[in-house]
């Protein structure tokens, strides 16, 4: 019976949703044919020595299960009630010393508990989830320790997610649900992610599952940089800013630069405004320069092109291209 009231508290300790808690008792009998005593809570010596074994579980509301063994023939009704009403005493007592130390499940499961998790995605999201051959999701439970599969049902991809503790569901969780459900970058907000892509202008570097930007070289570092290698190489783990996002392709514009320390004496280069030119220095004025026409030409050093004379057969006839012909 200490198995029953330790399987209780096993349960609710484990976060299981069990009715209610029961706890369970060992009612011995001793006899000589004449008189009989009722034993609560029986050991294996009382068991050996005694008449009966009458093991009774129970609720607060009432019994859930009993089990007997004799070893006299028949039991009158009067000692039958006796034991009942003496278990149930027993059991409510137990079961208050249990309910001392949890008194309810606990409101979720172990963390090392195994666990099966059930989502639905939009259909439209199925492949975004699966990946080219297979690879996103064989990322995702590689790296998180989960089982992933996806079915259509009515038009909707369910997603089914198996793991054997808490840590691994909820790291593959939030994965499909960054895919299927992709958060939105905030531009001023700082991010950490991985490089993704080196190219001669830039590295695209993931902001989020699923939400890529490009970091361009210049906003690498204060200094120049003339080859993105120089910094970064794939699948470094980087930290970065967000600072805008082209309105045409709607990519993320990502920065570095402004995470680090400004050099001292750093002057930024003042963009053109629209419509205006750069200063061109002591160039004069377009209406203070000569007229094109009245420049002095410029005189052509190039070679004159080479003429075809055409070859000479051996009659002294010329070689050429043939007339064309009327016909």
């Amino acid at each position: 019976m200490a198995t029953v009231c330790s399987g209780t508290l096993a349960l609710m300790d484990a976060g299981v949703k069990i009715t209610a808690p029961v706890s369970g008792i060992a009612m011995g009998m001793i006899s000589d044919g004449k008189r009989h005593a009722i034993l609560s809570d029986i050991l294996g010596d009382e068991d050996f020595l005694g008449d009966m074994d009458f093991k009774i579980c129970g609720t607060a509301k009432g019994i859930t299960a009993t089990q007997m063994d004799m070893k006299v023939d028949g039991l009158p009704y009067e000692v039958l009630a006796q034991a009942l009403e003496q278990a149930r005493q027993g059991r409510l007592h137990i079961l208050g010393e249990m309910l001392k130390t949890l008194d309810a499940p606990r409101a979720d499961y172990k963390d090392h508990a195994p666990r099966i998790i059930t989502i639905t995605i939009p259909k439209e999201s199925i492949g975004a989830v699966i990946g080219p051959g297979g690879r996103v999701i064989q990322e995702i439970q590689a790296e998180t320790g989960a089982h992933i599969s996806i079915d259509e049902v009515d038009g909707m991809g369910h997603v089914e997610i198996m793991s054997e503790n808490k840590a691994s569901i909820d790291a593959a969780l939030a994965r499909v649900n960054a895919i299927a459900n992709p958060p939105q970058a905030e531009v001023g907000a700082t991010y950490k992610g991985k490089v993704k892509t080196i190219m001669p202008y830039g590295a695209f570097v993931e902001v989020m599952p699923g939400v890529d930007g490009l970091l361009h070289v210049s906003e690498l570092d204060w200094r120049r940089i003339e080859r993105v290698e120089e910094v970064l190489k794939e699948g470094d783990v980087i930290e970065f800013q967000v600072v805008g996002k082209d309105p045409r392709s709607g990519k993320l514009k990502l920065s570095r630069r402004v995470l680090l320390p400004k050099p001292e004496g750093y002057v930024e280069r003042e963009p053109a405004m629209a419509g205006e030119r750069r200063d061109r220095g002591d160039r004069p004025h377009r209406g203070d320069r000569p007229r094109r026409d009245d420049r002095p030409r410029r005189r052509d050093t190039r070679p004159p092109p080479p003429q075809d004379h055409g070859h000479h057969d051996q009659d002294g006839g010329q070689q050429g291209n043939p007339e064309p012909s009327n016909n």
